[in-house]
């Protein structure tokens, strides 16, 4: 097997294993044959990735990032006349004799990045296919200029069906938080009881606590001696409660750097995941921030100076850009997946996610039925958000500006969720101009009258201040919010809709609001409140989406009791019972499809039983 040109040509020739060197450690190719003994003629050649190259087409550029490789394998599939051959190609670390003869291999590529071999074997492009590891993957790995390497389906997926599933590759503390106990992340009760790790003294919620008797514990295996080593515990007891916030934060940090020793095959996964350095670094106020709370604080103040400034920011930018939070109260945590970070941001997206509570083990499933070919999705928004919010939370926490159809439509695809009743004509609806441009000014669709973009992000701060402000509970505090705001924004506007659901959970569960205690106008109100929701759900996150789940769940309750009230009282007939009870049934259905989908012991899952035991109590309609 000779390898050559790297984005010309990936392998080709008769067969044979080859080896070559790579810097200081080498790269050996293992081609199996088939079980067919013809000869395979055709070769796989990825098109060009745009490495630069000498004239024998040797990548001659030795730049770029690096990380450890133990061993990637990728099958790929090779159509000789009427035989597939399926050749496996598997990249190992080269055995320490062969180092001494790299010198001697006339097909070596001079000191390429181990990240470029892998991504020569994907065979990455802005035009073709990358190749799965796997020929049965749901997914395909392609890549493009404007967001680098991102996911399609490989074939036609239904809703419910699994993606993803896999194991974090590291999990930590999330930032800011609370101090949690750092074998499971929950955190503590006030006035608890103070338990501490016997080894490195720092505090844990109990001696018996799963996160560090299980044989897998994150915290026994990188980082609790080498803080007992440092110390670093005697400067838990001076730090302010901020400071103590900061100490967590950089505990993931420390945690993804201990695995360049301990586990470097973990760690060059984690090197894989874009950091985006380069957009970071000009947020001086970001980079700045990390460079006194995470850098310096791993380097100075704990003492592992072993590690590299450009190394600790370069894991700041893989955690801040590709983490998950997972986790249920009391438990949070954040987490790195390898396969999950592909995936692209839109504001309608296709897939959700969720994680078991122990483990934190990520499954991603399709919403709706996929077209292959389709890119796969999620939002790192919240689905109930204007598009000014959105885009600037995209930018402050993820660091890009959202151009999908959602964000690129002034209606929002039809919900006006932004949308502000004109105070001018009083019958049209005022949106932006440029849903793109932050700065565009906004203007009626009725009467032309316009707002600069200024004026309607201090109306939107000031009213999103008064929402704030109403108790969690006060159920006429956001009626009353709903019906002052109503001349100023549009019924779907996103302070709306926040209200709407607030008071859709409300009306029931709070005293004075039972369902016992409901009045036929209340139990309609909630109806009514659930409808309004699941129009713009249903635009926005059709198909198994958490949030429909739930609303249909919490809509079941006023139409059953409603249905019984007025059979009871002789203003509908039978037909007409059994009609508003197939809708009960059709809600309930619903929502315990997709709730079931959520790890068992979360609220999501407590939901889905109860409407499966609903469903029994009605029995057939």
């Amino acid at each position: 097997l000779r390898v050559a040109a790297l984005g010309q040509s990936v392998f080709a020739g008769d067969g044979r294993p080859s080896c070559w060197a790579l810097g200081d450690r080498g790269v050996k190719f293992v081609v199996k044959r088939a079980r067919k003994r013809r000869r395979c003629e055709k070769s796989f050649s990825p098109p060009d990735l745009g490495w630069p190259t000498d004239s024998d087409g040797f990548v001659t550029d030795r730049s770029g990032p690096w990380f450890s490789l133990r061993r990637v394998s990728c099958a790929i599939r090779l159509n000789a006349g009427r035989f597939w051959y399926r050749v496996i190609v598997k990249v190992v670390e080269m055995p320490s004799h062969h180092k001494k003869k790299k010198q001697k291999n006339l097909n070596q590529p001079p000191n390429h990045s181990k990240k470029d071999v892998t991504q020569a074997l994907e065979c990455t492009s802005t035009s073709s296919k990358e190749m799965p590891v796997e020929s049965n993957l749901p997914y395909l790995v392609k890549r493009s200029e404007q967001v680098g390497r991102y996911l399609v389906a490989s074939r036609d997926l239904k809703a419910g069906e699994v993606i993803i599933g896999t194991p974090p590759l590291v999990v930590g503390p999330c930032a800011e938080t609370e101090p949690v106990c750092l074998g499971c992340h929950s955190t503590f009760a006030v006035g608890s009881t103070i338990y501490r790790c016997e080894v490195c003294n720092w505090r844990i919620c109990s001696a018996n606590c799963p996160g560090l008797t299980a044989p897998d514990s994150v915290h026994r295996r990188l980082e609790c001696i080498p803080l007992r080593d440092k110390a670093v515990h005697k400067h838990l007891k001076t730090s302010s409660p901020t400071e103590l916030k900061l100490m967590y934060e950089a505990v993931l940090t420390l945690r993804c750097m201990l695995l360049k020793t301990v586990d470097p095959v973990r760690y060059g996964r984690i090197l894989d995941m874009d950091p985006l350095n380069s957009v970071r670094q000009q947020i001086s106020k970001l980079w700045n921030r990390n460079q006194k709370e995470i850098v310096q604080r791993i380097r100075n103040e704990w003492g592992f100076e072993e590690f590299s400034e450009e190394e600790l920011h370069t894991i700041c930018g893989v955690v801040e850009v590709n983490a998950f939070e997972v986790g249920q109260e009391p438990v949070k945590a954040r987490g790195l997946f390898p396969e999950a970070c592909l995936l692209m941001h839109d504001c309608t997206p296709n897939t959700g996610h969720t994680d078991t509570l122990r483990t934190h083990r990520l499954t991603v499933r399709v919403l709706r039925d996929v077209k292959a070919g389709e890119s796969l999705t999620l939002t790192y928004a919240y689905i109930l958000q204007g598009t000014l919010k959105r885009r600037q939370h995209l930018k402050e926490e993820k660091f890009f500006l959202c151009n999908c159809c959602r964000c690129s439509d002034p209606t929002e695809l039809g919900t006006n969720c932004s949308a502000l009743s004109c105070s001018k004509c009083r019958r049209g609806y005022i949106l932006p101009t440029n849903p793109l441009d932050q700065e565009a000014a906004w203007r009626c669709q009725h009467c032309s009258y316009s707002m600069a973009c200024e004026t309607v992000i201090l109306l939107l701060e000031k009213l999103s201040q008064q929402l704030e402000t109403i108790g969690g509970n006060d159920v006429q505090g956001l009626e009353t919010f709903l019906n002052m705001q109503s001349s100023v924004l549009h019924d779907n506007h996103y302070l709306m809709l926040a209200a709407k659901h607030s008071l859709c959970e409300l009306y029931g569960k709070t005293e004075g609001y039972l369902v016992p205690q409901m009045s036929s106008e209340q139990l309609k109100r909630k109806e009514t409140l659930c409808r309004d929701l699941l129009e713009v759900i249903d635009q926005l996150e059709p198909g198994l989406s958490r949030l429909r789940g739930t609303i249909m769940y919490e809509m079941h309750v006023p139409l059953l009791i409603e249905a019984g009230q007025l059979f009871q009282s002789g203003v509908i007939q039978r037909n007409e019972l059994r009609r508003r009870l197939k809708e009960v049934q059709r809600l309930l259905q619903e929502s315990e499809r997709i709730l079931a989908l959520e790890p068992e012991g979360s609220p999501e899952h407590g939901i889905a039983e109860a409407a499966r035991d609903a469903l029994k109590n009605m029995g057939p309609v």
